[in-house]
């Protein structure tokens, strides 16, 4: 107990030592390739909820990569938080190391790169997986069969996800990717029966690539007559619920990674219909101007 207030108060000091840094007055200071990259920013790299299963790689990270010895800390935020740590950091041309994954539009927006992860701490690469509970297949083989044909890349996600957090209503920005994308639609439901109001109950975790994947499908379902629902879950309470059949599907699990400890702990108590987009990631990131740093190795050393 007393050793998670210590690291919780080691957090908080990282948290608001870098508040100051980003806030302070006059011109902030810029990233320069001739200081070592850690006293730039107080060795710690930005990260998201504490609970993420990216979090526990990345601490993973700090000790095989003897980052942990030099001092080096992640600091749990919010996705939103470190984004908008981001945004403040890219504005100024600050140093920021921070814990990325895409698809997502800050990937694009903020024109990061992936630092290379020779020891695969964060694994050869991932996928995004659509799951289903066990016997949905057989109970309602329509939608199960659209779920299974939904497969999408990131240059179509990315546009999508953009205009969305760029202030376009989500289904708005959904009608328009339907519209522009017809030939892909017709994959999508090739086949599809008409759902004469068969309910399907979606679930997927809150975050800006899994609302607009899962709305995207949901409209793609309605649209051939079924009653859809969309239900907002934490990780654990997503897999649970699929798991033990209180929800009937989603296309928001990232595996072989970032997903593992729930794809075992709940193995063979859920159905995968599908891998839905290929060359997911999860890593640390940092803003290209930040040149000479492309490894994690180059955190410590650079």
């Amino acid at each position: 107990m007393k050793n998670n207030i210590y690291h919780y108060i080691k957090f908080l000091l990282a948290f608001f030592t870098l508040m100051i840094i980003l806030t302070a007055c006059g011109d902030p200071p810029t990233y320069k390739e001739n200081q070592k990259l850690g006293k730039q920013v107080n060795y710690t790299i930005t990260g998201i909820e504490a609970g993420a299963g990216s979090m526990e790689k990345t601490e993973d990270a700090l000790n095989k990569y003897g980052l942990k010895k030099a001092n080096w800390q992640i600091m749990p935020t919010s996705t939103a938080a470190m984004t908008s740590t981001l945004d403040k950091a890219v504005k100024h041309k600050q140093p920021i190391v921070v814990l990325s994954w895409q698809p997502h539009w800050m990937v694009a927006k903020y024109s990061l790169k992936f630092l290379k992860d020779p020891k695969h701490v964060y694994g050869h690469g991932e996928s995004m997986r659509t799951i289903a509970r066990l016997g949905f297949r057989k109970e309602n083989p329509g939608a199960a069969k659209l779920l299974k044909q939904f497969n999408w890349t990131l240059d179509m996600a990315v546009p999508l996800m953009l205009k969305i957090n760029d202030g376009m209503d989500t289904q708005k920005a959904i009608n328009e990717f339907i519209e522009t994308h017809p030939k892909q639609v017709k994959k999508w439901t090739k086949g599809v029966p008409a759902g004469k109001g068969k309910k399907v109950n979606l679930v997927y975790t809150p975050y800006d690539y899994e609302i607009a994947a899962t709305r995207l499908v949901k409209t793609l379902l309605k649209q051939k007559g079924y009653n859809v629902t969309m239900r907002q879950l934490d990780i654990g309470v997503m897999w649970s619920s699929i798991a033990h059949g209180s929800s009937d599907a989603t296309v928001t699990v990232e595996l072989p990674v970032t997903n593992q400890l729930y794809a075992k702990k709940y193995q063979g108590k859920y159905d995968e219909l599908a891998k839905n987009m290929q060359h997911a990631k999860t890593g640390l990131a940092v803003p290209k101007y930040m040149k000479d740093i492309n490894t994690i190795d180059d955190l410590k050393n650079k």
